[in-house]
């Protein structure tokens, strides 16, 4: 309570990070991000603090704050902050946020709040298809809810991805494959299985495809190098108005094909090996295209990352696009993330620091 109150008198920056609560009743997310920001922020002459929708209270907000000189966190009580930070790890917890007052409270306040939240991968498909720039970079996708339909796109693409319009880290993507004898070969992550026709894949599948509203998403034949394919992790952050890349990074399937997240098997590449001024300048255009799209759409958005693949013919696709991008391995990567983040609290706080 002293620490955050004595800051607030002297009119620096204090940043609310909202987290969410594991079913233990301890707090999740990204605790060495919230540690770096915390001392970031303080070399700055600001403060951070953690908190959930359970410390919210009409006039003060329950939490936590990382105090570095003893290498831990303290709960404080402190006035509601001059910004909002969204890290809720979980979709369950956000649409919980939803239904709260917590937003409009925000803007009685006059508080900036950003991002908006997970980004629904089918919506952010409908969104782009009509881009004037974005368009010609998506890869054919439908929902995958209907029988024809999904028959028919199956039948014109033959190996596509099977994707849950709301996850993340690769998790539940299948690949599917239609044989020269109308077999389907279905792959996941660990799993492979075979179906006689597409009938039976569809009896044994149409209830958890619908459940889990999937898409469906046409297999780019990627670039390879060293015979695995690779795609582009591109991590990019608001800044004056404009959207900035703050890294690349390239990661690589090794022991499956299905995904290059480094959790499933995945390396890391460095990106010098296939940069490019072609490959920067497409970089560039994206990342403020996709950040104005976003922002103009779903409320502001101070930071994504985007996933992107490059085709054996030289195209690129967009293939996801995270509003709450995981830790790139890259240590450089992580800095600047920090940096940039940092420098975005003070603009939107209007408490820019002169150092």
């Amino acid at each position: 309570m002293v620490v955050i109150n004595q800051l607030c008198k002297g009119k620096v920056p204090v940043i609310g990070i909202l987290t969410a609560q594991k079913k233990d009743g301890s707090i999740a997310g990204n605790a060495p991000l919230f540690i770096g920001l915390q001392k970031k922020l303080i070399s700055l002459n600001g403060i951070s603090f953690i908190f959930t929708l359970e410390g919210v209270h009409e006039h003060f907000i329950e939490g936590f704050t990382f105090i570095p000189e003893k290498n831990g966190w303290e709960k404080i009580t402190a006035p509601y902050p001059d910004l909002v930070y969204n890290r809720i790890p979980f979709r369950t917890s956000e649409e919980e946020l939803k239904n709260t007052e917590f937003f409009s409270c925000l803007r009685d306040k006059n508080i900036p709040f950003f991002n908006p939240g997970f980004i629904d991968k089918y919506e952010l498909y409908q969104l782009f298809k009509n881009h004037p720039t974005l368009q010609s970079y998506m890869p054919a996708t439908i929902t995958a809810i209907h029988k024809q339909e999904f028959l028919s796109f199956l039948t014109k693409f033959n190996s596509i991805y099977l994707k849950p319009a709301q996850s993340a880290r690769g998790n539940g993507i299948f690949k599917l494959v239609l044989d020269t004898d109308k077999k389907i070969c279905f792959k996941g992550l660990k799993t492979s299985e075979e179906f006689l026709t597409f009938d039976h894949f569809w009896v044994e599948w149409e209830n958890k495809l619908k459940k889990k509203n999937y898409l469906a998403q046409e297999e780019i034949k990627s670039r390879l190098y060293d015979g695995n394919r690779f795609d582009l992790r591109i991590l990019a952050h608001a800044e004056n108005n404009h959207y900035i890349v703050t890294g690349v990074g390239i990661r690589q399937s090794q022991i499956q094909e299905i995904t290059t997240h480094i959790p499933t098997g995945g390396r890391l590449l460095p990106y010098d090996l296939f940069q490019t001024e072609e490959l920067d300048l497409f970089i560039q255009t994206i990342v403020e295209q996709i950040g104005k799209a976003l922002s103009k759409k779903l409320g502001f958005f101070g930071e994504f990352s985007i996933d992107v693949g490059i085709s054996q013919s030289g195209q690129y696709y967009i293939y996801e696009v995270n509003s709450k991008p995981m830790s790139f391995d890259e240590s450089e990567i992580e800095e600047r993330k920090i940096d940039h983040l940092c420098r975005l609290f003070l603009q939107l706080t209007g408490k820019k620091n002169n150092n």
